[in-house]
């Protein structure tokens, strides 16, 4: 038993750890977790991160808030030289108007995602440098993703004209919460406390989908959104439990505008709407701290194909359950 503690703490922190004995699965992430967090990436992995156009990022600023965001280019902009290592072309979607650590040794989180195909892998580790207009990332833990709450899109490249227009504001403006209310998709970066070597340590970046209005902008101008089965490994949830700042980033990929916001989440266990949610868990709120819009933000462009099957099973606010 003990080392089997020891084998399951060297790949979960202590938030995912209490979060998933709050949750009562334990027992049995620790039958499959260590053989699923892997040290390395499999050739499965590389071969997908290599064809495709976009992977999400998670990464902080230099004030140690998360951010979510993504990298895009042509097939092939992506690169694995090794099963430890990605060599992504270019940089981050507003890198530097977000002022985003992307120097050595600043610590990163990946979920590369084919939304034509539900296909998603994860992986989260730091940068070993930044050169030549290249990240080059070494992994700490891979993983692969079930395929649930994806909306399927064919993607293609934006050939739209139009100027990128940023606005920065600390509170969400009406503007501001129709894009999100209206939203059935986004990415979600979190935090450990500490950045160390540590494998456990670091960023992550996880998709959240579900039918419109599954997010709720509240009066006071906090979020909330239901937290659906997932893979039990709370990542994202761990994050939360141990640090609580977090990044949301809502893109709409009809249009190419975008909403970043950074803030502080907190998991609501026993709240009262949960029962009104259906499918949901838990409740997550999320405070703002800063939102940034940006239009015509997305070099890619994507045609809505279809929702994930059983979004059925999913509630929205202001439903009957």
């Amino acid at each position: 038993m003990e080392n089997e503690t020891t084998h399951i703490a060297s790949v979960f922190h202590d938030g995912e750890l209490k979060v998933q004995q709050q949750a009562g699965v334990s027992e049995k992430v620790a039958k499959y977790a260590t053989k699923a967090i892997r040290s390395f990436m499999p050739d499965q992995h590389r071969e997908f991160y290599q064809q495709l156009p976009m992977i999400l990022m998670g990464l902080t600023d230099q004030q140690g808030r998360p951010w979510a965001t993504a990298a895009f280019g042509e097939q092939g902009f992506i690169t694995s030289p090794d099963e430890n290592s990605l060599l992504i072309k270019g940089s981050a979607l507003l890198a530097d108007e977000l002022n985003l650590n992307t120097g050595q040794d600043s610590k990163v989180g990946l979920l590369g995602i084919e939304l034509e195909t539900r296909r998603r892998n994860r992986m989260n580790g730091y940068i070993n440098s930044n050169t030549n207009d290249a990240l080059h990332i070494h992994v700490d833990q891979s993983f692969g993703n079930c395929p649930q709450y994806i909306q399927r899109h064919n993607m293609s490249i934006n050939t739209d004209t139009k100027s990128l227009d940023i606005r920065r504001s600390k509170t969400l403006n009406a503007n501001g919460a129709a894009f999100i209310e209206d939203s059935d998709t986004f990415y979600i970066a979190s935090r450990t406390p500490d950045m160390s070597k540590d494998s456990t340590s670091g960023v992550d970046v996880s998709h959240r989908g579900g039918r419109t209005g599954f997010v709720k902008v509240e009066q006071d101008g906090s979020i909330s959104f239901p937290d659906f089965s997932g893979n039990r490994f709370f990542n994202t949830l761990g994050n939360i439990e141990a640090d609580g700042r977090v990044g949301l980033f809502f893109p709409d990929f009809a249009t190419g505008n975008t909403l970043f916001l950074t803030g502080w989440a907190e998991i609501r266990w026993d709240d009262p709407r949960i029962a009104s949610l259906k499918g949901a868990e838990r409740i997550i709120n999320v405070k703002p701290d800063e939102i940034v819009m940006a239009t015509n933000a997305l070099p890619l462009r994507g045609e809505f194909i279809d929702s994930w099957p059983n979004l059925k099973n999913t509630g929205v606010w202001g439903e009957q359950n």
